[in-house]
C-alpha cells in the first residue's frame, strides 16, 4: 500500500463519494446492527454509512495512519482501528462488510474475497466497489509513460501495486458462495477545471506508487510526462471544462 495525503485525497471528495454513495443505495439491508468500512480512509465513506444506517455500529479500518488521523479528528467518538486489510482475521461477523474503493490495493481477489465472504454473518453481505483502472484512459495513459525508457526499470512494482479483474472473475470466484450476487459497472464522468486538475485527481490516488519511486526532481519529470499525455487523451469541451471517463466495477455478494 502507498502512503496517503489525505488533504489530496480530499479536493475531489464530491466526485469520489458518488460511487460509494451509489453502491450503499443498492445494499438491500434494512437494519445492519454491525457494520465494517474496511479502507476507509478519512472516513467519508464511513459517515455515509452512519447516514444510511445510524443505529448500526460502524467500525472504520485501514492501514493508513495519516487517514485514521484526519478520521477521527473529524469523529474522535466512533470507532477507528488501524490494521492490514490482507491480514484483516477478525473475531466476529459483520452484517455489512463494506469496502469503497479499497481493494484493488490488495493482491489475490481470488483468495481475499472468499476469506473476507467468511466473515459476513448470516442474512448479511459484502458490498465492494473498485476503480476499473484497466479500462480507465488516465490511468492506461500513466502506465504507458511508466514503459518508456526513462521511467521503466524504477517503475516496475509500482505497475503491479494494482489489482483489479474483470466481472466474470468477480462472478465465479463469489458465485458459488453467495445465496445472491448484484454485479455491475458504471462509467462516470466527472467534471474538471483542465488536465492539471486530472493530474491532481491521480496524484491524490492511483498515482501514488509511482511517485513514491522517485527523487522529487524525478517527481517533477514524471508528472509533466503525464499532464503532457492527459491534454492530449481530454480535449476541452465548448465550455472549456474536460469530461473524466472514471470507470468504477460493482459487487455485493449476499449470505
Amino acid at each position: 500500500m502507498p502512503t496517503w495525503d489525505a488533504n489530496l485525497y480530499l479536493k475531489f471528495s464530491d466526485e469520489r463519494a458518488r460511487p460509494c454513495a451509489d453502491l450503499i443505495a443498492r445494499i438491500a439491508l434494512e437494519n445492519p446492527t454491525h457494520i465494517v468500512d474496511l479502507g476507509c480512509g478519512p472516513g467519508n465513506s464511513t459517515e455515509q454509512l452512519h447516514q444510511r444506517w445510524p443505529r448500526a455500529e460502524v467500525l472504520g479500518l485501514d492501514s493508513s495512519a495519516e487517514m485514521l488521523c484526519e478520521a477521527r479528528k473529524n469523529h474522535p467518538d466512533w470507532k477507528w482501528e488501524q490494521a492490514d486489510l490482507a491480514a484483516w482475521k477478525p473475531a466476529r461477523t459483520y452484517d455489512l462488510i463494506f469496502s469503497n474503493a479499497t481493494l484493488h490495493w490488495v493482491k489475490d481477489h481470488a483468495r481475499i474475497l472468499p476469506q473476507l465472504f467468511a466473515h459476513v454473518a448470516p442474512g448479511g453481505a459484502l458490498a465492494v466497489q473498485m476503480p476499473q483502472h484497466n479500462t480507465s484512459p488516465a490511468h492506461r495513459a500513466m502506465v504507458d509513460v511508466s514503459r518508456e525508457p526513462e521511467w521503466a526499470p524504477a517503475l516496475d512494482q509500482a505497475r503491479q501495486t494494482i489489482t483489479i479483474e474483470n466481472a466474470g472473475f468477480y462472478y465465479d470466484v463469489l458465485s458459488p458462495l453467495a445465496s445472491r450476487l448484484d454485479l455491475w459497472e458504471t462509467t462516470y464522468h466527472p467534471e474538471m477545471e483542465n488536465a492539471e486538475a486530472v493530474l491532481t485527481w491521480m496524484r491524490g490516488s492511483g498515482m501514488r506508487p509511482y511517485l513514491e519511486a522517485f527523487s522529487a526532481e524525478q517527481q517533477k519529470r514524471f508528472q509533466q510526462a503525464c499532464l503532457e499525455r492527459f491534454h492530449d487523451l481530454f480535449p476541452a469541451r465548448a465550455n472549456g471544462k474536460i469530461l473524466l471517463p472514471y470507470p468504477r466495477i460493482f459487487l455485493i455478494a449476499y449470505r
